[in-house]
């Protein structure tokens, strides 16, 4: 059984992270603010995986059990807050927007962090800080969560999506491999997942494409793997869940 860390103190700096690498499962008794400023940052816990790519960060709420991967080479920000200090009133994990100013806050805040005076507690600092939560508190939630089946029939075809996220069968199909039918896998998705089948379906492939691309490959090239007929549908899909193309995700 994997050890889990357990830390009195979220960490706030600055966590360069080589691709494919990350910190294992651990725990902290302060809430947290996770956010790549170059790369792509996924966070897992037992309820599913958060990703987050350039103009995204991840609220981490304390005591949640969670682990790090880094996708693509990655500068990863940390920001820790006191308990008493949530701007969010979440007690989950979440994707939040993160707009120019909110971005600028928490590159300056960390990197004062590990600065010649990292427990300097001035008055700049503390300015600095409340700007960082007023900006928290505006930064919009964004639905960008993909859970985890508990159910073991819905799990299974979870899993063959994971390894093939371009595998085309339909529900009615998967159900036939996993020993159930469409319709108790559909009620499964609205139940365990919070969304129906096609719904997860594109979250996983937008996950998946996002991982992809920071490893650099060609956006038609993830376009396909991921289960997109063409280049300009993937495309179309991207900037619907992202706000901008697959093309400019590691140019911003």
């Amino acid at each position: 059984m994997m050890e889990i860390r357990h830390l009195s103190e979220a960490p706030t700096g600055i966590r360069p992270l080589a691709p494919g690498t990350g910190i294992d499962a651990h725990r902290h008794d302060t809430h947290q603010i996770t956010y790549a400023c170059r790369g792509v940052l996924s966070v897992t816990t037992s309820a599913g995986t958060w990703v987050a790519p350039a103009n995204r960060a991840i609220w981490v709420p304390a005591g949640t059990v969670h682990e790090h991967r880094a996708h693509g080479d990655t500068d990863l920000r940390l920001v820790g807050l006191p308990v008493a200090d949530n701007p969010l009133r979440l007690d989950r994990p979440a994707v939040l927007a993160v707009g120019p100013l909110l971005r600028e806050l928490i590159i300056a805040y960390t990197a004062a962090a590990v600065g010649p005076d990292p427990d300097d507690g001035g008055a700049e600092r503390q300015r600095l800080r409340a700007v960082l939560l007023d900006q928290l508190r505006r930064s919009p939630e964004q639905p960008f969560h993909l859970p985890t089946a508990r159910d073991p029939r819905l799990a299974a075809v979870c899993a063959l999506l994971h390894d093939d996220p371009a595998d085309p069968r339909t529900l009615a199909q998967f159900g036939r491999q996993a020993g159930t039918s469409d319709r108790t896998l559909a009620r499964l998705c609205r139940s365990e997942l919070g969304m129906t089948f096609p719904q997860w379906r594109t979250q996983l492939r937008l996950h998946h494409a996002l991982l992809l691309l920071a490893d650099g490959l060609a956006v038609t090239t993830v376009a396909h793997r991921c289960g997109w007929a063409t280049a300009s549908a993937f495309i179309v899909a991207f900037r619907r869940a992202l706000g901008y193309t697959p093309g400019r995700a590691f140019t911003m």
